[in-house]
């Protein structure tokens, strides 16, 4: 089963769920002029199950995906358009803004 690393940020009355594969935590992913720092500070929060961290992506205001194995659930899910989907150095990344 894979596991994913789940920061809950809360502030001003919103949620902010970050969430990336537990394999990518820490490290830094270069592509031309994108530099993203899939940063402990930011992504570093419990260690989960998928499923777990789709149940609280459900209820967040907004996301930050980071992985394949989180960004493709977020797909089958229904939570991200497929076309919405960016890679970082072959890396998915998603965000997702309730309005």
């Amino acid at each position: 089963m894979c596991s994913v690393y789940v920061k809950v940020h809360r502030f001003q009355g919103y949620v902010l769920v970050a969430v990336c594969d537990e394999e990518l935590l820490g490290k830094i992913l270069n592509e031309r002029d994108i530099c993203f720092d899939v940063s402990e500070k930011f992504f570093k929060g419990l260690k989960m199950s998928v499923e777990e961290a789709i149940a609280l992506i459900r209820n967040a205001d907004t996301a930050n995906l980071i992985g394949v194995t989180i960004v493709n659930r977020a797909v089958e899910e229904r939570l991200v358009h497929p076309e919405a989907v960016a890679n970082i150095a072959g890396i998915p990344h998603a965000q997702i803004v309730k309005l």
